[in-house]
């Protein structure tokens, strides 16, 4: 843990997730103010970081916003919070948070509950390239 980056707000992902690599690489690639880092949940990082703010990753099947020391999110409540970080058009979606968060995480969990069947899965997390080896931990 201690290895994590200073004023980063982690992002915690499914490494096998077909959809989930790609919301990584949308994340990084409108990340202007290079806010994000990303661990895969299935790491030792992802598994000790879930541990230290007492995440069950047997009962939860989600993105996890980690900003260390201060809050955590997950479900449609990273996804909203990811976006206002990321601001300009984006930071629209925060609208959403109008709806109540078991209703917001009603579609979410159908949405996670699919991924793999829609989207496909690999065989192993993504190796990040040289450029962008420096977002990941």
């Amino acid at each position: 843990m201690q290895d994590l980056p200073k004023q980063k707000k982690i992002i915690l992902f499914d490494g096998i997730c077909n959809l989930c690599n790609g919301a990584v690489q949308f994340i990084i690639k409108h990340d202007k103010k290079d806010i994000f880092r990303f661990v895969a949940l299935q790491s030792e990082l992802g598994q000790e970081i879930c541990k230290h703010i007492g995440v069950d990753q047997t009962k939860i099947d989600s993105i996890i916003l980690y900003n260390p020391g201060v809050a955590y999110y997950y479900k449609s409540s990273a996804v909203l919070e990811i976006g206002e970080d990321l601001g300009g058009i984006y930071s629209l979606a925060s609208i959403l948070k109008i709806f109540p968060e078991k209703f917001r995480n009603y579609i979410y969990d159908y949405i996670a509950k699919n991924r793999y069947k829609w989207y496909g899965k690999k065989e192993s997390c993504m190796i990040p390239t040289p450029e962008l080896k420096a977002k990941f931990s």
